[in-house]
């Protein structure tokens, strides 16, 4: 060896005796030749990153001196490529072989489950009262709010990690109101608007389930875009919208990988990702095999913050629905309409500011929050109390818009269950005391459809299985359900209690009373009263809905109304023929006795004493009676 090369061996066994391998170094005299690359590496790693494991068994380290980031060691693009770069670094150019360094992760990862457990978080963490927003720069910034304000920090104070699908949060600028910034760039009620800002206020808070938003409204409301703008705002991506994972590894993947994401253009959600869902609101795990491993598992554990889009929210499950935020949009007139050129510049101006903003109030519902209390615990409770920390800050009344919303969310849903229908419908015929039956009896008394719908259960155990999914939704409109009794032996089937609420009964007989006056107000209306003793249509036929034309004069008979009108011509004419022929139009038929009042007659026939109207001068009798 020359001088030189002796002069690095000597270097690299001083520089693995002080990092504890000098096992290696004496193994590497006696064969008189230096370190291996291997043991270069971890040397490397050991004397500048702290090794550790996270909580679901997966190995990190951390720079001791740097930004409070964790690198994972496995993959290509965590801890293994920085050494890899430390290494070409100082030896000349030369880089180390991927054996070298697959040997060297498989040590430092022994080294890490040595160490104890740590939690690196994802964009979002908390230290003690205060809540740090990762930025995502390579320097390592962050966004620290507290009770008292918020602040820029060069350093975290908690540990992150990172992924390939994060970009940087910019920083944060009071620079106007950057709430009605956002509200410019979005279209929406002010309701609607107030629940929005609250659930990002939510959004920045790690450690309480947080509800799906969801943006709903037909073709044309900007969906899309509100859902990519929103969760841009939380937690920056180069996709921000997903479209739905085929399987519960590619879901896994998408979630562990970001804090906040959407799903796009949803339509009909599968039984598995809704339950995904639902756990990663909540924050359960999923058990998934290690990688290039058998038997070995790991622990996906996490809650996030989700978004989607929707056109029908009746696809969803009905468990599901009751973890759903609707947002109602507008259409947008062809007038309103902007390029997303526009709208992308207005946004990335306005982010900022509306981080600014929603600083602001995190920190006032932080400062407000432990002395808020509810009276009423919705299944979201956790959220339901940032709400209220938001309404007493603001002014506003969120609480309520968001118990709306969850009732629209779950009646809509039901109102996509052709047997959820049903048994509400069975329910409610029911009185006061409910139904008491095992899941064949119901499949039995609900009315069925003449073609059963694909949803439709087959057979009581699906019946029963249904039941127990719709139950939450069912309780949501006023519906309980108890499963909790048996029928007597030897069966001892399950037997399901629905009753209807006294507060859902009094709601239904309220609007079968509304129904009532509607269809009363339809009605044509009734026909004036006549005259007493007037002839009307009642014994006339044909004189429609109104009194005779003519009174009812002493010494005549109402016998019927052609006897009547042979009498009595609509006006007085002066030729014989009006008085035994009726043309068109004259007292004889409806048309003329329905328009006007008949003339009086100015005399009496001699003879029969009925009205007569002369047609010569002198006439005092009717030509029949003269000839009689």
């Amino acid at each position: 060896m020359t001088d030189d090369e002796n002069t690095k061996a000597d270097q690299a066994r001083g520089f693995l005796s002080r990092n504890g391998l000098a096992d290696e170094v004496e193994a590497a005299s006696t064969k008189e030749r230096g370190p291996s690359q291997a043991s270069q590496l971890v040397a490397l790693a050991r004397e500048r990153y702290e090794l550790f494991m996270s909580e679901d068994g997966r190995p990190y380290g951390v720079k001791k001196e740097g930004a409070n980031i964790a690198l994972p060691l496995r993959g290509k693009a965590g801890l293994r490529s920085q050494l890899a770069l430390l290494y070409t670094d100082g030896h000349g150019g030369a880089a180390p072989s991927q054996s070298a360094l697959a040997d060297a992760m498989t040590v430092l990862e022994g080294a890490a489950q040595a160490a104890g457990p740590r939690v690196p978080h994802l964009r979002i963490g908390r230290d003690g009262d205060r809540i740090v927003i990762d930025r995502g720069t390579p320097a390592g910034e962050c966004v620290i709010v507290g009770p008292h304000g918020w602040e820029r920090s060069a350093k975290s104070p908690v540990l992150f990690r990172r992924s390939g699908a994060m970009k940087p949060l910019p920083e944060p600028i009071r620079d106007g109101d950057g709430l009605a910034k956002l509200r410019g760039l979005l279209n929406m009620s002010d309701e609607s608007f107030h629940l929005l800002v609250a659930w990002l206020v939510a959004a920045f808070i790690p450690d309480l389930p947080h509800p799906i938003l969801t943006f709903r409204g037909e073709q044309g409301t900007g969906k899309s875009y509100s859902a990519k703008m929103v969760i841009g705002i939380v937690d920056p991506s180069g996709a921000p919208k997903r479209t739905a994972p085929r399987d519960i590894k590619s879901w896994a993947t998408q979630a562990f990988n970001s804090w906040a994401l959407c799903i796009d253009n949803v339509s009909v959600i599968a039984d598995w990702l809704s339950d995904a869902l639902c756990r990663a609101v909540t924050g359960d795990g999923i058990v998934d095999r290690a990688l290039y491993t058998d038997d070995d598992v790991v622990v996906l554990e996490f809650r996030r913050v989700l978004a989607m889009t929707t056109i029908d929210a009746g696809a969803l499950a009905g468990d599901l629905a009751e973890r759903l935020l609707t947002i109602e949009l507008h259409t947008i007139p062809d007038r309103d309409r902007r390029e997303e050129a526009e709208l992308d510049e207005a946004y990335a101006d306005a982010h900022p500011s509306i981080l600014a903003s929603l600083f602001d109030l995190l920190a006032e519902v932080l400062k407000v929050l432990p002395d808020v209390k509810l009276t009423e615990r919705p299944r979201m409770a956790d959220f339901a109390r940032i709400l209220a920390a938001v309404d007493k800050v603001q002014g506003w009344s969120t609480v309520e818009t968001y118990k709306t919303t969850a009732r629209d969310a779950v009646a809509d849903v039901l109102d996509g269950e052709p047997f959820a229908q049903a048994v509400v419908a069975y329910v409610d015929q029911a009185g006061p005391e409910g139904v008491t039956l095992t899941a064949s009896e119901l499949l039995e008394s609900v009315p069925a459809p003449d073609k059963l719908p694909k949803r439709w259960p087959k057979d009581p155990t699906r019946a029963g299985g249904q039941l127990k999914r719709l139950a939450p939704a069912l309780r949501t409109i006023g519906i309980e359900v108890d499963d909790s009794k048996r029928g007597p032996k030897p069966k001892k089937q399950r037997l399901y209690t629905l009753t209807a609420t006294e507060e859902r009964r009094k709601a239904n007989e309220e609007q079968r009373r509304d129904d009532q006056s509607k269809r009363s107000e339809q009605r044509p209306p009734a026909s004036p009263a006549a005259p007493e003793g007037a002839l009307t249509s009642a014994n006339r036929g044909d004189a429609g809905e109104r009194a005779l034309a003519s009174p009812h004069l002493p010494g005549g008979t109402l016998g019927d109304a052609k006897g009547d009108a042979g009498l009595r011509v609509a006006s007085p004419h002066s030729t014989a023929s009006h008085l035994r022929k009726h043309g068109r139009g004259d007292a004889g038929n409806a048309g003329d006795a329905g328009m006007q009042l008949l003339s009086v007659p100015s005399s009496v026939c001699d003879v029969c004493g009925l009205p007569l109207v002369p047609i010569e001068d002198g006439q005092t009798a009717h030509p029949g009676c003269e000839a009689a």
